[in-house]
């Protein structure tokens, strides 16, 4: 078995390299060793969403896994054999579940019978994707892959309580992913989001939802729209703490692009609303296929898909630059980017057109 090391400090130094490095080590059947994980955060080392995370990837793979405990930084994961089933999994914090997500999706597209996982934590988290992110905008991009599952939010869990419920379901996995071009996003179509509140008054998602729309009509008075709602009413909510939020999002030619944004104890409804919108209609603005996060999480997926793929993005982040850094150590793709930190860009993959 091959192995590979990776420096956990390199580019932004964060847990993506920990879930990026697992996710490809299971597929590819590596056995991978990380140290300095998350050197470059005020808490270095794993934490428990990070935890969670390996243990689900392990569990799929029957791996052996070294140092995972809390705060370690460095680990062993020696992959065995690709397996589905059904899996349930609590991060025990606020911890995000999209991150877990995150790692276990390209894995998922590989394994050789239907899989469900259930996953308990934070829904709607600080530093990471909302589910509703998830949702609406990563899960139809990865349909263009061919890559097809279900997520179903039962509960939402916000920052300090957590206790959010998401189940994450592949019936078919692909084992096989096509190359994608997604390069100029064409001609904006149609807005659409859907803006929450849990444990807090119904006007705070409307008011988020009034805020975003306002800002997107200014910019695009012609083009349909519509925000969901999402609240409950009192005595008739699940959840085990307040929060609020809202995903918005642009269905168009090419693509699907969002855009996010959270509430927080003294920060106005309408800010919230205003962010989200500000961010989508910034990342439209460049006439890119995909926004800033969409962009770099697409890029494992394309370096295991067969042929050359083709990703336009709006903002090139250090997070991006980083993952194509990894991948690149893991997969030995070839690669040509045209574009600078911060900035539009253009990347081509070719894929290794990996078949389970």
């Amino acid at each position: 078995m091959r192995e590979v090391v990776i420096d956990g400090s390199m580019g932004e130094g964060g847990g993506q390299i920990l879930r990026t490095s697992v996710a490809l080590a299971a597929v590819l059947g590596i056995k991978l060793r990380v140290y300095n994980i998350r050197a470059k955060r005020k808490n270095p080392g794993l934490q428990r969403q990070h935890m969670t995370a390996i243990r689900a990837v392990a569990a799929l793979t029957n791996a052996r896994v070294e140092g995972l405990k809390l705060g370690s930084t460095s680990i062993v994961f020696e992959p065995r054999e690709l397996r589905g089933g059904k899996y349930r999994f609590d991060i025990g914090t606020a911890g995000s579940v999209t991150l877990v997500l995150q790692a276990l999706l390209p894995v998922a597209a590989f394994v050789p019978e239907p899989l469900e996982v259930e996953i308990r934590g934070g829904t709607d988290v600080p530093w990471s994707p909302p589910v509703d992110y998830v949702r609406f905008v990563l899960r139809p991009l990865l349909e263009k892959f061919g890559y097809h599952f279900d997520i179903i939010v039962k509960r939402r869990g916000h920052y300090p309580k957590g206790g959010g419920i998401v189940i994450f379901r592949v019936d078919n996995p692909p084992r096989r992913l096509h190359s994608i071009e997604l390069e100029e996003r064409g001609e904006v179509l149609a807005f659409k989001g859907l803006s929450h509140c849990v444990r807090l008054p119904k006007h705070v998602a409307e008011r988020q939802a009034r805020s975003a729309a306002s800002v997107i009509r200014a910019r695009y008075p012609d083009v349909p729209l519509k925000i969901d709602l999402e609240y409950y009413t009192p005595g008739k909510d699940p959840h085990l703490g307040p929060g609020s939020g809202i995903v918005v999002y642009a269905e168009t030619e090419n693509s699907v692009l969002g855009g996010d944004s959270l509430g927080a104890k003294g920060k106005p409804a309408e800010r919230v609303g205003e962010e989200a919108a500000r961010k989508l209609i910034e990342d439209l603005e460049t006439g890119k296929a995909l926004d800033r996060h969409a962009s770099d999480m697409l890029i494992p997926f394309a370096a295991l898909a067969e042929g050359e793929s083709v990703l336009g993005g709006a903002k090139l982040t250090l997070h991006a630059y980083t993952n194509l850094l990894v991948v690149e150590k893991l997969t030995g793709i070839k690669y040509e980017l045209k574009g600078e930190l911060d900035k539009p860009f253009t990347l081509r993959i070719r894929g290794i057109g990996l078949t389970s």
